[in-house]
């Protein structure tokens, strides 16, 4: 009798903790959706007595993940001989240089990558298999085996911090966000009409000065009359916080590439050195959104303000590219200017567009004998390309097509799927946009590679980013709420096989991915079925 209790004792135990074990597992609903997955039964119990394996190569992303669980979970594992193990290997076999294996069983996690990159993107998926938070001492997983790589080698998204300004542990938050959805690439538009944000130390009047306005317009740009706040608004980064945010990028896979706007969109420059610009006279930094007539005129005194910029940009950023904007820079100030007509002249140049392709060439020169590379915005291919630059097509999809036919690199972000700044919804309690329409099911819809070019052609589309202007985004939640989950549809863009896209089921999964977010105290919206408004590129 004592012997048949203990049995019942025993099996009711047992039976309640598969039970217990059972309910805390997440279900795989991993975003980027990986190639291949295959789930398997039973769980791995992740404590403090798994042991973690790994090469020397990989220790900064050991070193990240035992943090994010220290953090997180509040243990740490064991460095000694154990029969769960965590290990980190080198697989020579794989691929693409950002591909990893994630395999786990009831003993053992294992991420298998060619390079740390690959590592990375294996923890990112293992992450997403663990809650955010919990009290429990052990943590049960999933067993299942995935075999991923990435589509593109370009997956972006920008953030403007010129329209409003924000702070450090933002940015590093903002990063963290990418991170999470295998982004790549953080382009940071540091320099505006409305404000200057990056310390330049042979320029002092560019933090004094260009940094700062002196009110902001309230409410829309199109609402008139302008009505203003009356308060002094702005800001900038120290370099020695840029090192610290490109650092914090870099352990986490993430390239930064500055944005520091020429010819047009300088006004706050200009404000600082009126020299700089064509009719030598003092204006002010910019007080509302819009395009300005004030540019740089392309004189030596200008060159050589901005090749000293450059020369202490490169010196903060150790990526590839330097974004040099070259957008919407109105012609009107070189029109007028007796230095720029006599340059065209001089220079045997056919008219302004071809006098901003002159000043960009040039300025393109200076940067590639810094060892960088330029990108700029798709107006760059007016007037003639700069030898060596990347597209980034915004208007549409037309500078793409002829970018990547004359054999440059090109990036997309087409206003019609990736400006993340235009309404999500015809909700008509919708927070204030600058206009638009962009719904989720549209931006996942998106295909980066242009129907236009041939197989040879596809190589140059490195791929595609997503731009968050801030014109009408006061507050660290409101870019949260307008970045997500559109980030995440363009994450499964750039990252997943465009066979395997299938809206439904990545309703399901960032609707999981939406209740993380919440249980990390990140803002979002919730608008998943908004209807789809086909528009042209």
């Amino acid at each position: 009798m004592q012997t048949k209790t203990l049995f019942t004792l025993l099996f009711t135990a047992i039976i309640l903790s598969c039970s217990t074990n059972s309910q805390n597992v997440i279900a795989p609903n991993i975003i980027p959706k990986p190639v291949s997955q295959i789930i398997n039964t039973g769980t791995f119990l992740l404590n403090e007595k798994t042991n973690l394996i790994f090469d020397n190569q990989y220790k900064q992303v050991a070193d990240y993940f035992t943090a994010h669980l220290k953090s997180q979970f509040n243990f740490e594992l064991n460095k000694h001989n154990s029969n769960k193990k965590i290990v980190f290997s080198l697989n020579s076999e794989i691929k693409n240089d950002e591909g990893y294996i994630l395999e786990i069983t009831p003993n053992q996690i294992t991420i298998e990558s060619k390079t740390p990159k690959g590592a990375f993107y294996g923890v990112q998926s293992l992450l997403q298999l663990l809650p955010v938070k919990t009290d429990q001492k052990s943590i049960a997983v999933q067993c299942l085996k995935i075999i991923d790589e990435p589509r593109f080698t370009y997956r972006g998204m920008h953030l403007d911090v010129g329209r409003h300004f924000f702070s450090v542990s933002f940015i590093k938050k903002y990063i963290d966000l990418l991170a999470m959805l295998k982004m790549n690439t953080f382009h940071w538009h540091l320099t505006e009409d409305q404000g200057w944000r990056i310390e330049i130390k042979k320029y002092p009047k560019l933090q004094e000065i260009a940094a700062y306005r002196k009110e902001t317009l309230i409410g829309s740009n199109a609402t008139k009359p302008h009505k203003f706040d009356g308060k002094r608004y702005g800001g900038y980064y120290t370099q020695k916080e840029i090192k610290d945010i490109v650092k914090y990028a870099s352990d986490r896979q993430i390239t930064v590439i500055p944005e520091i706007e020429m010819p047009g969109h300088s006004q706050a420059a200009i404000a600082a050195y009126p020299e700089l610009g064509c009719t030598g006279k003092e204006i002010e930094v910019a007080t509302k959104w819009g395009v300005f007539k004030d540019i740089y005129c392309p004189k030596e005194t200008t060159f050589k303000f901005l090749e000293d910029v450059i020369d202490e940009v490169v010196e903060l950023f150790p990526g590839k590219y330097i974004h040099i904007g070259g957008d919407e820079a109105p012609k009107t100030r070189w029109k007028n200017c007796k230095h720029c007509q006599n340059l065209i002249k001089k220079e045997g140049l056919k008219n302004e567009h071809e006098l901003q392709n002159y000043f960009i060439t040039r300025m393109e020169k200076y940067i590639n004998s810094k060892g960088k590379q330029i990108i700029g915005w798709d107006e760059i291919l007016e007037g003639g390309l700069a030898p060596n630059a990347t597209v980034m097509s915004w208007r549409g999809v037309k500078g793409a097509i002829k970018a990547a036919k004359q054999h440059h690199d090109v990036i997309l972000t087409p206003t019609s799927y990736c400006y993340f700044d235009y309404y999500q919804s015809k909700n008509k309690n919708e927070p204030l946009a600058i206009g638009g329409y962009l719904p989720l099911k549209k931006v996942y819809n998106f295909e980066p590679i242009p129907k236009e070019l041939t197989k040879d052609e596809e190589k140059y589309v490195l791929g595609a980013q997503g731009n968050v202007w801030t014109e009408y985004m006061k507050t660290p939640e409101k870019v949260e709420y307008m970045a997500l989950p559109r980030m995440a549809a363009l994450s499964e863009v750039v990252w997943s096989k465009p066979t395997d896209k299938n809206y439904d089921d990545f309703v399901k999964r960032v609707a999981i991915f939406n209740k993380r977010l919440d249980q990390m105290h990140i803002n979002h919206s919730n608008h998943l079925h908004e209807p789809e408004v086909k528009t042209k590129n």
